[in-house]
């Protein structure tokens, strides 16, 4: 046994699972003891280059010097957490948040991405006076009752789909009262049609949606797509709300809807804000984002939370934020250089070695599909992508100390901390795994 399966096997006396968050169970075990950059360090010495980051959230790389300067900065100057009163620090975050996104009249700060999509349901219900929510299936939005449904469900459990009709309700935890599936509704991405049949119910209070699928890899939309959404819910009075905790600055300093060119009426931030640290952004127009001071008390959104908007997380938020900013032309186009020799690199290989594969990028979020298309939805991914030869590539990368999650169709994060040299003995690696895979 080594020291990581030491360390499992203790954590198991005392935490179900062993893990504090369920999601982070890898097989084989590895216990991780220092990031730095791009690298992972395990507790039996072996060193990884890193493209999971945490599930995404280090886009400036574990440890960035600026951003932790930051934060010990405003330990030592006793920035404490205050619990009354507005601070100067979450005011300057939230002028910045603004600025930089300009879909953003005003936000509030939460602890995690999770707290924003639930805040930004309670808005578009309170709003429009409706209780039905509409989400994506193979989209993931939270771990809340309202959206903890239809993530990555095995095809039995959504046979029987066809396009322009809703998925069947899969519920991803126990514990979740079975009226709630009476508000919700599960349709496929990229499926216009079961959409617009849905709002001509009238009872839609919002599609809370990612604008790119990237919990399952990464499904683009079609052309159209969201430019329909958006004129649906103009016509029928639902909110349009952008889950952009994933792509939200990884692929733009003003989120994924600067690049589409439509813009939601809500939207939420979260891993990337802080590079690391816990923070979760909910924003808008201003209209709707006044509910949670609406002067009528049955109208009035409740927004509370003792941790919001913490003194640590936001030194952390702001130091992101600035160096994205002075420096945006510079880290998006390292980013979009090593991601597209990245794509490049792996399409090469794949081809080399007569594999039926497919590797989407966006930006410096990548995923290597194991089947001969581009994806348009879950259904399409669960149908065609060899999942276990997806998950043997993943496991045998990470022998070679190449580490992303061990889990088939998870995306690949690239840091501004990666170097070109990073990229190239990936690719080296990766070949030397594929030549032994078939």
């Amino acid at each position: 046994m080594n020291k990581a399966e030491r360390i499992f096997e203790h954590n198991r006396k005392f935490i179900p699972g062993g893990v504090v968050s369920l999601n982070r169970s890898i097989d084989p075990v590895r216990s991780f003891v220092k990031a730095e950059g791009a690298y992972l360090y395990d507790v039996d010495g072996n060193k990884y280059i890193d493209y999971h980051a945490a599930f995404s959230p280090h886009l400036l790389g574990h440890n960035e010097a600026g951003v932790n300067q930051a934060v010990v900065d405003s330990i030592q100057n006793n920035e404490s957490l205050m619990g009354a009163g507005p601070t100067l620090w979450e005011g300057e975050l939230a002028e910045l948040l603004c600025t930089l996104v300009p879909n953003l009249d005003s936000v509030q700060i939460t602890n995690t991405g999770s707290e924003a999509t639930f805040h930004a349901i309670r808005l578009a219900r309170s709003v429009t006076g409706r209780d039905e929510v509409i989400i994506m299936q193979g989209g993931y939005n939270g771990w809340h009752n309202d959206v903890a449904f239809n993530l990555m469900d095995p095809l039995d459990k959504i046979d029987g789909w066809k396009p322009g009709k809703e998925c069947p309700l899969n519920a991803m935890s126990a514990g979740i009262p079975s009226t709630q599936s009476k508000l919700l509704h599960a349709v496929q991405y990229n499926d216009l049609q079961a959409i617009e049949n849905l709002l001509k119910t009238n009872k839609i209070a919002a599609i809370l949606m990612e604008p790119i699928l990237q919990n399952i890899g990464i499904i683009k939309p079609q052309e159209g797509f969201l430019e329909g959404i958006r004129e649906l819910c103009d016509t029928h009075g639902t909110l349009l709300v952008f889950d952009e905790v994933k792509t939200g600055f990884r692929h733009a300093l003003a989120g994924y809807q600067s690049i589409c060119g439509v813009r939601p009426d809500l939207c939420s931030f979260g891993k990337a804000v802080a590079n690391g640290y816990p923070l979760g952004v909910i924003g808008g127009k201003k209209e709707i984002m006044d509910y949670f001071i609406h002067p009528d008390p049955q109208k009035r959104v409740m927004v509370a939370g003792t941790y919001n908007a913490h003194p640590t997380p936001v030194a952390a938020a702001i130091a992101t934020l600035k160096i994205l900013r002075d420096r945006e032309a510079e880290v998006y186009g390292h980013l979009e250089t090593l991601g597209a020799r990245m794509e490049e690199g792996l399409n090469e290989i794949f081809k080399a070695h007569d594999f039926k594969t497919t590797t989407i990028r966006q930006g410096s979020a990548f995923v290597t599909y194991f089947m001969d298309h581009a994806p348009q939805n879950w259904t399409d991914v669960i149908s065609h992508n060899d999942m276990a030869l997806d998950k043997r590539y993943r496991e045998a990368l990470i022998e070679k100390g190449i580490f992303h999650f061990p889990t088939a169709t998870k995306q690949g994060s690239i840091s501004f901390a990666h170097t070109a040299e990073d990229i190239e003995e990936t690719l080296r690696l990766t070949e030397a795994v594929v030549a032994k895979l078939k």
